[in-house]
């Protein structure tokens, strides 16, 4: 990983000379939690102009990107950044709290990110993904590997989510996936096992054959439910 970093920066550096402010690792690697066969290396470049010039003497070095198997990095300028943290509120919030500088001056502790709308956009990425979750159920063929591989590739998705649940309900997240699990469990009154195990899964720690999928399913349903409904209470100011 430590490679790659510096080969890009090596490589971001050519492209963009002085117009490159800052390069930013952000996501699983930036909290700890990279592994190679899962996790993405996700990077945020900060420019001085963000024109269509400007992003194609970048090609080559995204494009080199991209071949490593990495998504394209995600390009503003400060003012762009600033502008959308109302929009961003989940993501922005992640970077502050994890982030690492490959280049550049850290500019993360001037960035504001208004809660009121994090609260806003927690709400609707939860009820989102809980629709998505339950349109896959539908269409999945009653296969284990089929139910144990839709939960895997929701899993990160729901985890980040339940982190900003606790965040939007007063709470101090931890950063360790399987302790946010159990937070947002106990806080809402459900089981975290089924999530457990397909975080174990994920990391190589558990056999997929290991798992009754179809129950495991149900339990991981039911806490995305439990989470979306809890959560649209508390913040809707229910008792």
């Amino acid at each position: 990983m430590e490679k790659l970093l510096a080969e890009l920066k090596e490589n971001l550096q050519a492209g963009a000379g002085k117009n490159l402010k800052a390069i930013v690792l952000f996501g699983s690697a930036a909290r700890g939690e990279y592994h190679e066969r899962h996790s993405d290396l996700n990077v945020l470049l900060l420019l001085e102009r963000a024109q269509a010039e400007d992003l194609e003497a970048l090609h080559e070095a995204a494009a080199w990107w991209e071949r490593k198997k990495f998504p394209a990095p995600q390009v503003f300028t400060l003012e762009e950044l600033r502008a959308s943290a109302d929009i961003f509120a989940i993501e922005l919030l992640d970077m502050k709290a994890h982030h690492r500088m490959i280049y550049g001056e850290d500019f993360f502790a001037e960035l504001a990110v208004p809660l009121d709308l994090h609260r806003l956009q927690v709400e609707r990425e939860l009820r989102t993904n809980w629709v998505k979750l339950r349109q896959g159920i539908l269409l999945a063929p009653p296969k284990d590997r089929v139910l144990v591989a839709l939960m895997d590739a929701s899993v990160s998705t729901f985890v980040t989510l339940f982190r900003h649940a606790l965040i939007a309900l007063g709470e101090n997240p931890p950063t360790a996936r399987r302790e946010i699990v159990a937070d947002i469990a106990r806080l809402v009154g459900a089981r975290p096992e089924a999530f457990a195990a397909v975080l174990e899964v994920r990391e190589g720690k558990r056999q997929a054959r290991e798992l009754n999928a179809r129950e495991t399913l149900r339990g991981y349903l039911a806490l995305v439910e439990r989470v979306t409904e809890e959560v649209d209470r508390r913040l809707a100011g229910g008792n």
